[in-house]
């Protein structure tokens, strides 16, 4: 089965003798209440090297990379920059220590250009000419090797080239230490490539790279070092070159063997259970699609290219125009009319905490938001049942902490997808519309969502929605790339060189493909 693979320059990166952290954490902890998110974290960062953080959700990646950003401070312990003890009270103090974060969300103004989102807000920037701006930021880029348009406006650019903005606004104000939050969930194939060289040319000027991701093949082929977090805790240190696999870095930082490679099993093909008929409208562009029973077919694009649109006309949330979608073949209109809550269709969408759930409520209340007619009789309606059916499912699905009466707010990440996907497979659907299963979860939640989704082929089609071409490749029966709202192209999953046509279709390049 093909998979995306990096290949790792052949350099020797040892750490000079002598040299100094720019940043150590000292017996850092941090509490919210009574949960530990860091306990006593002693970890050093150095110039010039890229140090990859692992760790399961949950862990406290985020919580320990929030206070060295400034947004949290410790309760016990201390940071220190060039081996002075620092406290920041906001993210302005950290920006003015050198340290600057690029978060998964960017945050950028679309209707100014390159050069005026780099310098929005750096003091005299109203003054400066918009000519003078762009020089600066186009020397800029050239000096870290990022391809960019100062005047280029943000709403034309992709997700890749925002991330450079996102990033040359860090180096113009001079960070020194770069903190990357999960930065290829979005980007092709050529783009996280494009972003790997960057990386490494801001190391050779000297830049410390904090790099946080969930893909391990990432990670070998990026990282100077590699620490582990566990539980709150710094489990150890590792040496990218002395890893054999991906399923030994993967059972270290979960504490367990994990597989990674799925066994999939081929599926009896059956009857269409989504048709999608020339859809023009609503942001997409002659879209024609199917999926049948016992299939998965992925919908892969960069972020933003007609995704949405597709999957919100799919599900009900948006009207598409007439006789463009029919699921189990009835028209959309007649099927929306006639639906029933189980053996129908379900929608496990990318938001877990916001469209599938409601943070401040409890797990049989969650439950219930797609089954309550289920368990209702006229205005009467049987919670005993749903509260026995809830503790089934979080002990078939292991879903932690096992408390029917814990909020949805309080589960991390993975668990709280396990508590979706258990509460929409109950239902037994016919065609399940999975939108980005598994972004931000660990290796081991991801493998449990992707047998879940595989074993679901047995009385289901599954259009499944991501970014991750891995998962892709590991899932689907066939993969149909979306870019600017038309579908350039289906490709068999299995094919030999089905990942080499999906990256430039992911950018829009047609040419030699098809």
């Amino acid at each position: 089965m093909a998979e995306l693979k990096f290949v790792r320059p052949a350099r020797v990166r040892l750490l000079p003798e002598g040299t100094q952290p720019v940043v150590s954490l000292k017996g850092v902890t941090k509490r919210f209440g009574k949960v530990v998110a860091n306990d006593s974290i002693t970890l050093d960062i150095y110039p010039g090297r890229i140090k990859a953080l692992l760790g399961e959700n949950g862990a406290g990646k985020s919580t320990m990379m929030s206070m060295l950003a400034g947004r949290y401070r410790p309760d016990e312990g201390t940071i220190e920059v060039d081996g002075n003890p620092v406290r920041f009270h906001s993210s302005k103090d950290a920006i003015a220590a050198g340290i600057g974060m690029v978060y998964q969300h960017f945050m950028l103004v679309d209707s100014m250009t390159v050069a005026e989102n780099v310098l929005l807000g750096q003091e005299g920037s109203f003054l400066v000419k918009p000519a003078e701006m762009e020089g600066r930021v186009g020397r800029l880029a050239e000096e870290y090797g990022l391809e960019i348009d100062p005047a280029a406006r943000i709403a034309d650019l992709s997700m890749g080239e925002r991330q450079v903005v996102e990033i040359l606004k860090l180096l113009y104000r001079e960070s020194r230490i770069l903190i990357f939050d999960e930065p290829t969930a979005v980007l092709t194939p050529e783009e996280t490539n494009k972003l790997f060289e960057a990386l490494w040319r801001m190391t050779e000027q000297g830049k410390s790279i904090i790099f946080i991701s969930h893909k391990l093949e990432e990670v070998i082929a990026l990282a100077d070092e590699i620490s582990i977090l566990r539980r709150g805790k710094i489990e150890g240190e590792l040496d990218p070159n002395a890893i054999e696999s991906k399923a030994e870095l993967a059972s270290r930082m979960v504490g367990k063997e994990v597989l990674l490679e799925i066994d999939r099993q081929p599926a009896e093909i059956g009857d269409p259970v989504l048709e999608v008929r020339g859809l023009t409208g609503i942001g997409l562009s002659d879209v024609s699609l199917d999926v049948h029973k016992g299939e998965v077919v992925a919908l892969v694009g960069v972020a933003g290219n007609g995704q949405k649109a597709l999957v919100e006309a799919v599900t009900g949330l948006v009207k598409p125009p007439l006789d463009t979608v029919f699921i189990m073949g009835q028209p959309w209109r007649k099927f929306f009319a006639e639906s029933t809550w189980n053996r129908s269709m379900c929608y496990i969408p990318e938001d877990r905490l916001g469209l599938a759930t409601l943070r401040n409520q409890n797990l049989v209340d969650n439950l219930l938001l797609t089954t309550r007619k289920g368990y209702t009789k006229g205005f009467l309606l049987n919670k005993k049942q749903a509260e026995k059916d809830t503790v089934s499912l979080i002990e078939k699905f292991d879903i932690r902490p096992g408390r029917i009466h814990a909020l949805a707010w309080q589960l991390s990440g993975g668990n709280l997808q396990k508590a979706v996907l258990a509460r929409e497979l109950f239902r037994e659907p016919r065609l399940i519309v999975a939108e980005q299963p598994t972004q931000g979860l660990d290796v081991s939640a991801t493998e449990e969502v992707w047998n879940r989704l595989l074993a679901a082929r047995t009385m289901a089609g599954i259009l499944l929605v991501t970014g991750d071409l891995n998962e892709a490749l590991q899932l689907a029966d066939r993969v149909a790339v979306i870019y600017r709202g038309r579908i350039l192209g289906v490709i068999d999953a299995a094919a030999p060189n089905a990942l080499d046509r999906i990256g430039p279709l992911m950018a829009g390049v047609l040419d030699d493909i098809l």
